[in-house]
């Protein structure tokens, strides 16, 4: 009799004491499973987003130049003309928009550092060069 009263005091204190760790244990577990939807959420919206804004897929420039790049206007023009491109094409090839690019043919505006580089990196591509690139854009968009 002893015994048994003995083993049911010891299972009635496991109870208790297991109980809190099955609450936490459930309450983990719920937490997760909100975690994963959030998360999932989260990435079909960055996904949808990524489709939305247009790659700027520029050219690559590898290589640092220590001498000043200049900048004509009509030298952007002439290019734009050579490849035989859209003011929209060029601006997607140098990573602007085509307002963008007629402001610098107008010579409204001037380009920065970064996109005289990548002007000049443009300036030694060829039109199939060119072309290859944007449609390399144009899928990933």
């Amino acid at each position: 009799m002893l015994k048994e009263e003995i083993a049911r005091l010891v299972r009635k204190q496991l109870r208790s004491e297991t109980e809190r760790f099955r609450k936490a244990s459930s309450h983990y577990r719920s937490e997760s499973a909100a975690l994963k939807r959030r998360i999932e959420v989260l990435e079909r919206q960055a996904s949808r987003l990524e489709k939305m804004v247009p790659m700027k897929a520029a050219p690559i420039v590898h290589e640092k130049s220590e001498t000043k790049l200049r900048f004509k206007p009509q030298g952007v023009r002439a290019q734009r003309t050579r490849l035989g491109l859209s003011a929209a094409d060029m601006g997607a090839l140098v990573g602007v928009s085509a307002q963008t690019i007629y402001n610098w043919e107008t010579g409204t505006t001037r380009p920065r550092a970064e996109q005289l580089a990548i002007i000049a990196a443009v300036r030694k591509m060829g039109k199939r060069e060119v072309k290859a690139r944007l449609d390399q854009m144009s899928q990933s968009a």
